[in-house]
């Protein structure tokens, strides 16, 4: 199939869905511009600061996309371009989407709380408290697998023990390019938010500056150091990142970041159009369906042959991020409810954020089907599989098919990594900071903070302390690869995107609102997520290699129960208020 007319129709169908689907869930709902948001009502300088549609759509647009579309539609592709393509459209606009917006305006209709706030007020208490638990325990994977691939970004590349700095040069670039973008988001937050310098202004000035970082990193990049080195350092980062206030590096960096989003969405759009308007060779050169069951082999991070197994539940899972993410409701109700402008805003940020994720998903499918001939081989036989090298090389290739762009490829090919790893940055600083927040909610009383604590409680609620646990727990699990844990964070993930699902149609029935949009997206990822699951602990138990294998299956364990006692309680109370 051609790419371009494959993009062109698929980004179509994506308009059409936010145009009317996402227009009628908010007739639905009473989404109310004149209504004051919690940014305003509670603004504190720290959490809940009104942030301008753009910033905050570039913090929210950020924390969300990490690395989920892209690894996602790539390891999925083995069952054909059909069935992803299908999942992305469907899952994006009838079941991802609407859990964003969902779950956004629950949140902004609470005063900014958490979906376990939601949860508490409309299932209870003790609800509440069993998907804080899940909540952290997805929150840890999403800081491991995340904080995995970043490393792998930034990591030198050695030969019997000594650094080989010509096949290191790019990964080296990415890392000084990223300390150099952390540092002016830093002085960009200063004078646009403690200087009143303009936003127009500093925008200009700051993608100036950001073709700056790209240059003195190309050309300027002496660090090099290991992968366990640069997981330590991350570490770090986003201990003081997440404990920091948002508008000194989360909003400031979100918002720079959402442009070189947006440059990278440009260049791969004009690759892929680039690539079919001039009918180049192994154009989307893949099968349309493989089959039900993964036969394609896949070698996983201990060398072993794997297989993602049958296409239910595997496909849903393994596109995660790139149809529906539950990491995303713990962002729209954690950091973007508390920094909403107006009402109105709602629906572009969260209805649009995700659709906007879908197309980056169906851009990350071109791209394996671009390269497919390389993507079949195995990594000993110069096949390339992993995502991030995959995306980077199948875009760049179809770049250099553009008249006039022939040499631009390495160079292409470095900025889509960069970006990548941009994108997972600012994931694991939101993912941490959201941690935080649910292990320090789990000890406080409705309406406690931490300052109010004493004693223990004083402790395990302190921001530091919290910040401090999830960190040390999410490196030390990242450790291990993010080959391991993708399968355990995809599953997660979709479970609790439909608990998600479940807590904010227990709050529109309960408020005598239409919810029935929810039930379906809601028992299909439940069913789905469960099953997968159970796939993956019997897969750690039967074949654990060493402690990690053991602690991973216990984390799943501890999922699936936590989401059956909760997906229990969710539906006794909604069909309660049904009655």
């Amino acid at each position: 199939m051609n790419a371009a007319l494959f993009l062109i129709i698929g980004v179509a169908v994506l308009i059409v869905g936010y145009i009317f689907y996402g227009g009628w869930l908010a007739k639905q709902w009473g989404v109310d511009d004149s209504r004051v948001t919690p940014a305003h009502e509670l603004e504190d300088g720290m959490d809940y600061v009104p942030a301008k549609a753009p910033v905050l759509m570039g913090h929210h647009f950020s924390s969300i996309a990490g690395a989920g579309p892209i690894n996602g539609p790539i390891q999925a592709a083995v069952f054909g371009w059909v069935p992803v393509v299908l999942w992305v459209l469907i899952g994006g606009i009838f079941f991802g989407a609407v859990h964003d917006y969902g779950a956004l305006f629950a949140s902004i209709r609470h005063k900014g709380q958490s979906i376990g706030e939601v949860i508490a007020l409309n299932i209870g208490s003790r609800a509440k408290k069993l998907f804080l638990i899940f909540s952290y325990l997805t929150l840890i994977l999403v800081v491991a697998a995340f904080a995995s691939i970043v490393a792998s970004t930034f990591q030198a590349t050695y030969v019997d023990g000594v650094v080989d700095t010509v096949k290191s040069a790019t990964n080296a670039s990415v890392a000084m390019i990223s300390l150099l973008f952390i540092l002016m988001a830093i002085v960009f937050g200063f004078f646009v938010y403690r200087k009143g310098a303009s936003l127009a202004v500093a925008t200009v000035a700051g993608v100036i500056g950001i073709v700056v970082c790209l240059v003195v990193g190309l050309n300027f990049h002496p660090i090099y150091l290991s992968n366990t080195a640069w997981m330590w350092i991350i570490g770090v980062y986003i201990l003081v990142a997440s404990v920091a206030p948002v508008w000194i590096l989360l909003q400031p960096r979100d918002y720079l970041s959402s442009f070189l989003l947006y440059a990278m969405m440009i260049i791969a759009a004009v690759g892929v159009l680039g690539a079919g308007i001039m009918g180049a060779d192994l154009n989307m050169d893949m099968p349309a369906f493989t089959g039900w069951y993964d036969n394609m082999t896949v070698v996983a991070a201990t060398g072993a042959p794997a297989s993602l197994g049958y296409v239910f539940p595997a496909l849903f899972v393994t596109i995660a991020c790139g149809a529906i993410s539950g990491f995303h409701s713990l962002v729209g109700s954690g950091t973007t409810a508390k920094q909403l402008d107006h009402e109105r805003d709602a629906k572009p940020i969260a209805y649009g954020g995700m659709l906007i994720e879908c197309a980056l998903a169906l851009v990350s499918l071109c791209a394996v089907a671009y390269i497919w001939q390389d993507y079949v081989k195995l990594p000993s036989d110069g096949g390339i599989r992993t995502p991030t090298a995959v995306f980077a090389t199948g875009i760049s290739r179809m770049v250099a098919t553009i008249p006039g762009l022939e040499g631009t490829q390495a160079t292409v090919s470095s900025l889509l990594v960069l970006t990548v790893s941009v994108f997972c940055l600012t994931s694991l600083d939101t993912a941490t900071r959201l941690a935080r927040y649910m292990f320090q909610e789990f000890w406080l009383a409705p309406g406690e903070t931490y300052k109010d604590a004493t004693g223990v409680k004083r402790v395990l609620t302190d921001p530091y302390f919290a910040t401090i646990i999830t960190v040390v727990l999410g490196i030390a699990l990242g450790m291990t690869g993010y080959a391991k844990i993708w399968a355990l964070f995809g599953a997660s993930n979709q479970l609790l995107a439909a608990l998600g699902l479940l807590a904010v149609a227990a709050w529109l029935g309960k408020v005598g609102k239409n919810n029935k949009m929810l039930i379906i997206p809601m028992a299909f990822m439940l069913i789905v997520t469960v099953i997968s699951l159970l796939q993956t602990i019997y897969a750690n138990v039967t074949n654990a290699v060493d402690m990690w294998s053991w602690i991973r299956a216990i984390i799943g364990s501890l999922l699936v129960l936590l989401s059956l006692i909760l997906a229990k309680e969710g539906c006794q109370t909604l069909f309660k208020k049904k009655a």
